[in-house]
């Protein structure tokens, strides 16, 4: 018993002392509190723009995070590096590390040493990436932003580098001693280093060589029978010289035998004929042999000279002409092209006319009349207001655009920007005006900005950016006109390089009109075989316009009647049918070794592709989504996740995304959508927070309305008045495009056939019945609640499909009928019931 006993005695006594001590607790805290910071500076750093608009949001559990911590690693996350220092944070979880290890006795870091120099990196790292980022991200924080903001306003922006460059040319001149007379030591001790390693290796004097010469002259004035060894040699050579053991012998050189030549000549004659110039003479036996008795004498005897008489071998250069062989699949496409030419995609509809401009209305002149003394009087009273909160401003000038006066200001020297951008509400009270922006400071420019709403604006019209130059000359590939900017000049951007746009604005701002501008501009640009438009509509009245260019311009599923899809069902059937179309093109494209879809192109009209593998020519295909809101709200995930796959990957294969929304909430455009989004316009909206949310910064919140509007696509926000297209505008160009000859029906999109489609009610199916048929069926009973919003929120499905999978467990007779607004009867009472009638129904 004592034995078994007593290792119970030693152990748990041991065990007890380490766990009760408060060192190894507090230590191994430190260390976890500094992964998890770790862990969530990086996972804040990559989702930080997403997550941004659910700052405040902690105990709201609807809100879903991406951070690796969730909500607490946000938190953490916008604490320490947004509203403080930016990435040298990850210094402060790397302290916690340190302080961790040194209560843990593991002297693996110097303490004061560490503390110093994170000190010195805390201080500095955030200015200079708020220098470099000039305030813009989270890599500087609050902290360096301001502070860059001090120094700069100060000292100037050289100043400013300045200061960053000597104190960390400082911190290295004290870190690692590079005083100049310590590098001049270290400099002399290399060079010392150097020259005696060289020295080593060269012979110790230079007697030998200088023997040998001696020996050279003597044997040429002693004539040519005379032999080295005749000759008398210096003491140092003739002494011999003993080896120490081991040593390997020298072999003796020979002796030198005497010159003969073929006539038995002088010395001299032999000199003279080796004294000439050398030529190179192919032909070996015609020269007598000549012995030799030197190795400096044999070496000139084999090169005979030009004096012997023999002509040159001729030397002729070829080059090898360069023999393009085509493949056999190259040397067929050139045959076909030479037979047929290129292929033509627009063949089809060869007769086909595009939109012409006096389809559009005319509004006449479109000039910018200048209005000396409303330019006048704003200028004098934004100059007076700073002047009142003690900014002065040393140059100011106007900049007219068509709606919008941009007003540009030089602060004086000493002059804080951020002093400037508090006076927004000041400003916009003393102009009396709608809506005042402030840029500050303006990108490219060393001013700041003042945009002013005009009090008489001009009109934008579709007629006058369409028949512009800079339209009709445009090569984009899908071009989209927006409107004019404050400069007065017309703004184009390519939907293909976008690649997508998400559009918001409240309620008649003019966000269907940008729309229809986009749509417009297209129409005027790309032939029918050329772009596909898939339109979809909840409000049932922005897009039937387009209805009559179905056979043109439309794509949709073969078993729906309607080109413009209005029905939540069919709108989810047809963003999957995109994903199917979508996943078809890349095979397309990996079989032709193509990345994008203009390269595929290309190769199909040069008929480099074989239209029996399945390949054709593609055209583009645009998704036009209206009012996203009402579709995330009746439909939810079911639509969000093609959409998001289709934003993620579809722009290489030709397929491009507009979606429009007049609710810019977080749980509308969530993080996911607004990361495959780059390229955001923004209407009016109504609070800041929506600005947030859709463009990443304020000021949508001051725009004037009717199409007034904000662009943005990862570069800076441009502010245009958008051109305006009336409604009969759009149906004079449909109507002209529709009275055309068009193809035999609309653009097919591959079938789709639904995983949870079913049978109506009392044709039930167990062999069709929908996936989550049996674990709705437990929640029902468990819950003996009979509910389909309970459904939609248990299983988190859209209100269409929880519907469905409610009347196949009427159809199977688990609960009863439609009760009006009371709970359907839950027909079997618990779950052992239940599982044997599933039980059944699965023989």
């Amino acid at each position: 018993m004592n034995k078994k006993t007593q290792p119970k005695q030693t152990i748990a006594p041991e065990k007890g002392r380490i766990l009760s001590k408060p060192r190894i607790f507090f230590g191994l805290m430190f260390i976890l509190f500094s992964i998890v910071l770790t862990f969530s500076f990086v996972s804040y750093l990559m989702n930080w723009k997403a997550d941004q608009s659910q700052a405040g949001t902690m105990l709201d559990k609807s809100i879903q995070s991406s951070n690796v911590f969730g909500k607490v690693g946000d938190w953490l996350g916008n604490l320490f590096i947004f509203e403080s220092i930016g990435v040298a944070s990850f210094i402060i979880a790397f302290l916690f590390l340190v302080f961790g290890l040194i209560i843990l006795k593991k002297k693996m870091f110097k303490p004061w040493k560490t503390v110093g120099h994170s000190l010195f990196f805390i201080c500095w790292l955030p200015v200079f990436f708020g220098a470099i980022t000039k305030g813009q991200g989270v890599l500087g924080g609050v902290y360096g932003y301001q502070i860059m903001d001090t120094l700069n306003s100060l000292i100037g922006i050289v100043g400013l580098w300045l200061v960053l460059a000597a104190s960390i040319l400082l911190y290295f001149i004290l870190e690692f001693n590079l005083r100049p007379s310590s590098i001049k030591s270290r400099l002399d001790d290399i060079n010392e280093n150097t020259i005696g390693k060289v020295k080593s290796m060269l012979p110790k004097s230079e007697e030998n060589f200088e023997a040998d010469d001696d020996l050279i002259e003597e044997a040429e004035e002693a004539g040519p029978n005379v032999t080295v060894t005749d000759i008398p040699q210096p003491e140092k050579i003739q002494e011999p010289v003993e080896l120490p053991k081991g040593f390997p012998e020298v072999p003796v050189a020979p002796t030198l035998a005497p010159i003969e030549t073929p006539n038995q000549t002088s010395f001299e004659q032999e000199k003279n004929t080796f004294s000439q110039p050398l030529n190179v003479d192919m032909n070996f036996s015609s020269k007598p042999a000549v012995p030799m008795s030197t190795p400096a004498e044999a070496f000139d005897m084999d090169i005979p000279s030009k004096s012997s008489g023999k002509e040159e071998i001729k030397f002729n250069i070829e080059v090898a002409p360069v023999i393009d062989v085509l493949d056999d699949s190259d040397r067929k496409s050139q045959e076909l092209v030479e037979k047929h030419g290129l292929y033509d995609h627009k063949l089809d509809l060869a007769g086909f006319q595009m939109p012409t401009v006096e389809l559009l209305k005319d509004y006449g002149s479109e000039e910018i009349q200048i209005n000396k003394e409303e330019l006048e009087e704003n200028k004098n009273k934004i100059v007076g207001l700073l002047k009142n909160f003690n900014v002065g401003i040393s140059e100011i000038k106007a900049t007219i655009g068509p709606t919008v006066t941009l007003y540009e200001i030089v602060p004086e020297a000493g002059i804080r920007v951020a002093a400037i951008k508090k006076l927004q509400d000041d400003i916009a009270l003393n102009l009396s005006a709608l809506g005042i922006r402030i840029i500050a400071p303006m990108p490219g420019k060393g001013t700041i900005g003042i945009e002013v709403p005009r009090k008489n604006p001009t009109m934008v019209s579709m007629r006058s950016v369409i028949s512009s130059q800079k339209f009709q000359n445009s090569d984009m590939d899908l071009p989209v006109v927006f409107g004019k900017t404050i400069s007065n000049e017309i703004f184009m951007a390519d939907l293909a390089k976008m690649p997508h746009l998400l559009m918001a604005g409240a309620t008649g701002q003019g966000k269907s009109v940008g729309i229809n501008a986009i749509l417009t501009s297209l129409l005027y640009k790309k032939h029918p075989s050329e772009l596909k438009f898939v339109m979809v509509d909840p409000k049932k009245v922005e897009l039937s316009l387009y209805s009559k260019i179905e056979r043109h311009y439309l794509a949709k599923l073969p078993d729906v009647d309607e080109a413009i899809i209005t029905d939540t069902n069919k709108v989810i059937n047809t963003l999957n049918s995109l994903c199917i179309e979508m996943d078809t093109r890349y095979d397309l494209l990996k079989n032709a070794f193509c990345k994008n879809l203009k390269e595929y192109n290309k190769k199909f009209t040069e008929r480099k592709l074989n239209p029996e593998n399945g390949h054709r020519y593609l055209p583009y295909i645009v998704l036009v989504v209206d009012e996203f809101a009402d579709l995330i709200m009746t439909a939810g995930k079911e639509v969000e996740l093609p959409i998001a796959r289709l934003a993620q990957l579809a722009r290489a294969v030709g397929i491009h995304l507009i979606v429009a929304t007049q609710r810019p909430s977080v749980n509308v455009i969530t993080g996911m959508i607004k990361a495959n989004f780059p390229a955001r316009a923004a209407f009016r909206v109504i609070s800041s927070v929506d600005s947030r949310t859709i463009l990443d910064s304020p000021g949508a919140d001051q725009l004037i309305g009717k199409g007034d509007m904000l662009y943005f696509n990862g570069n800076e926000i441009l502010r245009l008045q958008c051109a305006f297209v009336d409604t009969p505008e759009v149906e004079r160009v449909a109507e002209y495009i529709g009275e055309q000859k068009g193809y035999a029906s609309a653009f097919m999109l591959p079938e789709y056939v639904s995983e949870d489609s079913s049978n109506s009610v009392g044709a039930f199916d167990p062999n069709e019945k929908d996936a989550l048929f049996e674990e709705a069926a437990r929640i029902i009973v468990s819950t003996q609640q009979g509910s389909t919003s309970m459904l939609q929120r248990q299983l988190k499905l859209g209100y269409n499909r929880a519907g469905r999978i409610m009347d196949q467990l009427e159809a199977s007779g688990i609960v009863g009928g439609f009760n009006g607004a009371k709970a359907r009867e839950v027909i079997i009472s618990d779950l052992h019931s239940l599982e044997q009638f599933l039980e059944d129904l699965r023989r």
